[in-house]
């Protein structure tokens, strides 16, 4: 006779335990510095204690209830997130260079009860009130008529006890908002038990060895991934520095990291880009880096060698979705290499991170043959609870329990990742399956190209055809016919683009990130979207 199991409990540890469990065996070390201002842990405790009563006791925040959050990188806005878990609540943050109307719609969807607004956003304030209806306060980072002051609230409330809620392993504790890039943006939940997973297997996988000697530098919105990285830091009581302005200062970072003593950080290929073509790269001392992290889109080869020659072997990279919270892969400093060669993984986002798996499947949900291409789908703790109140776009975002990303790719005979795209990005032109990726990374090895991004758009012959918006670098020069011939054996003749167009910059999402919906509005308005003229044969 077998014995029966008996349920054991989910209860989890409270994830704003990890900024206790830092003052209490750091609490005279720095662990915040915004500017010129530092708080040590024991500062950051107490006034997250005492924001966490004032919402309770002014506001009647309590477990479950959701706190929307419209502010700028500072440290009110990092407090918010541990005051919201302690009490249990969820932590609301938005992309604060919306426009009112857009996060208003951010607040009506999450059902929040209340928000935190930086002074700057009357409007934002007022948009929220007029279109959330379960709004029932606002609380202002700095003077403001729209309500009473963040830091006034936290002096009023010092030395109060707010204790920790008791939290179980599905209970939220963030509403991590999608950028929208396709349709409304939704909420996927995040909950205490998934983000300690994602937390211990980001310090595991990411950057090992990051304790209390080690200090990280923000250098993106703290609202999405470069919260969570911070959070990491929190975890291992290491500090964060957040520069003074609201605008990337490239000197400003490098600066900061030679003062600091930096050894790690979270970006994206594109500020990473920026960070290592800037001249003061070379003004200011960063061999203190030991992890420079990046994700949000798969880095090109020629960027990547180019920060490699910079920076040294410290480049990390992953790949995950806010709903797997970055948790997919991991291609590790040593997998990146200047030189082509065995050991210099080109064109992988990295192996499964420790206790996920990662399977390429096709339509039917089917894993696909080694190499062979399909959609990249993924199972294990770090995947989040679902979309809050969305049944449809979770029925449509799981099968047979594993995750679909909506990336394109393959996995080779080692376990490697390879994204071949974003399923919307590809496109059909005569039959035959375009993915912009692979053409993309030969247009940048040209030496006038900065930045490319290749979009399918409609054709009456072919269907669709290839759309190439091309960056030169400051300085050089290049044209279509230029690059027609520098591509020419580079890649087959049925995936060469059948327009090129040249542009001063790329229009970018507020993560810095090359956005295709942006560039497909602006290759609208500019009137650039009719169909290519040239008459070739039908890809073969």
């Amino acid at each position: 006779m077998t014995n029966a199991i008996v349920p054991c409990s989910t209860r989890v540890m409270n994830l704003a335990h990890f900024l206790t469990q830092a003052a209490r065996r750091h609490p005279d070390e720095v662990g915040f510095v915004w500017g010129e201002r530092r708080w040590t842990w024991a500062q950051m405790e107490a006034r997250v204690e005492a924001m966490a009563a004032a919402l309770a006791s002014e506001f009647g925040i309590a477990k479950g209830d959701r706190v929307l959050v419209q502010s700028a990188n500072c440290n009110q806005m990092f407090e918010s997130m541990f005051a919201c878990f302690r009490l249990g609540a969820v932590w609301v943050p938005t992309n604060y260079r919306q426009s009112p109307s857009e996060v208003a719609y951010l607040a009506a969807a999450s059902g929040a009860k209340g928000i935190i607004c930086g002074a700057e956003f009357p409007d934002h304030a007022a948009a929220y009130r007029s279109e959330a209806a379960a709004l029932s306060f606002a609380i202002a980072i700095g003077a403001a008529d729209f309500g009473p002051d963040y830091d006034e609230l936290v002096e009023k409330y010092l030395g109060t006890k707010q204790t920790s809620a008791p939290v179980d392993r599905d209970d939220p504790c963030w509403f991590f908002f999608t950028s929208g890039t396709t349709g409304r943006p939704k909420a996927a939940v995040l909950t205490h038990g998934q983000m300690g997973f994602v937390l211990t297997n980001h310090l595991c996988d990411l950057m090992p060895g990051t304790g209390p000697d080690d200090a990280s530098i923000v250098v993106a919105p703290l609202s999405h991934g470069a919260g969570i990285h911070q959070l990491a830091q929190v975890a291992h009581g290491a500090k964060t520095i957040l520069p003074a302005g609201e605008r990337l200062d490239v000197a400003a970072v490098w600066s900061l990291v030679e003062k600091w003593k930096v050894t790690n950080a979270f970006t994206v290929p594109t500020i990473l880009k920026m960070l290592v073509e800037d001249p003061a790269v070379d003004r200011f001392d960063h061999s203190s880096l030991r992890y420079v992290i990046y994700a949000g889109a798969p880095m090109y080869r020629t960027d990547q060698i180019h920060a490699l020659k910079k920076l040294g072997p410290v480049l990390v990279q992953y790949f995950g979705l806010g709903e797997v919270t970055g948790n997919i892969t991991v291609l590790p400093p040593a997998l990146h290499r200047i030189e082509d060669g065995p050991m210099a993984r080109i064109g992988t986002c990295g192996f499964e991170r420790t206790g996920m798996q990662v399977q390429i499947q096709d339509e039917e949900g089917g894993e696909v043959a080694t190499g062979q291409t399909g959609e990249i789908c993924v199972i294990g703790p770090a995947v989040f609870a679902g979309y809050h109140d969305n049944p449809e776009a979770n029925a449509k975002a799981f099968r047979n329990g594993w995750f679909r990303t909506g990336d394109l790719g393959h996995m080779d005979a080692e376990g490697f990742v390879y994204i071949t795209g974003r399923a919307s990005d590809m496109y059909i032109s005569g039959g035959s399956n375009i993915y912009p990726r692979e053409i993309e990374e030969k247009i940048l090895t040209h030496p006038a190209v900065a930045e490319v991004a290749v979009l399918g758009v409609p054709d009456p012959k072919w269907g669709e055809v290839g759309i190439a918006v091309c960056v030169p670098r400051a300085g050089m020069a290049v044209d279509e016919v230029t690059l027609r011939d520098f591509l020419a054996d580079k890649i087959a003749r049925y995936k060469m683009p059948k327009r090129f167009v040249f542009w001063d910059g790329m229009p970018k999402s507020a993560y810095g990130k090359i956005a295709k919906k942006l560039i497909r509005e602006e290759l609208e308005r500019r009137g650039d979207l009719e169909p290519a003229q040239h008459d070739e044969k039908a890809p073969a």
